[in-house]
């Protein structure tokens, strides 16, 4: 079974810099490990639905970015600590909203949920003037 972490959540003020981090363990085959995962990661704003934020391949080298955090938003990937990355900057308070990362057993980024096969609990941003 696999498992999704999220950590690095907080109340940060507006401005400031944000790292979060999720780590997964297990895998789906012995053969089919982190390394073999496209990574998302998703928010969920009070009163909103769920929306896409970023994600990036199994190999780490492609990212795919919602628009309105192009700049702002990094995701990266450590095959080696099993740990994908969303650092956060110039934060602003319409960034506030659970942060959810997912993992796609496929490899390829995708910003559909659907194309999520795990996922993890979530870890709260919320931002204050």
């Amino acid at each position: 079974q696999v498992q999704l972490v999220e950590s690095g959540g907080g109340l940060v003020q507006a401005g400031n810099s944000l790292t979060l981090s999720c780590s997964v363990s297990g895998q789906t085959s012995p053969w089919r490990g982190f390394s073999t995962y496209a990574m998302g990661w998703f928010r969920k704003a009070p009163g909103k639905d769920r929306e896409f934020v970023a994600a990036i391949n199994y190999l780490g080298d492609r990212t795919m970015y919602r628009d309105n955090v192009k700049g702002r938003f990094t995701i990266s990937k450590d095959n080696d600590k099993n740990t994908v990355y969303l650092q956060i900057s110039s934060l602003k308070f319409e960034d506030t909203a659970v942060y959810y990362c997912a993992a796609d057993t496929s490899g390829r980024p995708a910003v559909s949920e659907s194309r999520y096969d795990y996922w993890g609990q979530g870890t709260q941003v919320t931002v204050s003037s």
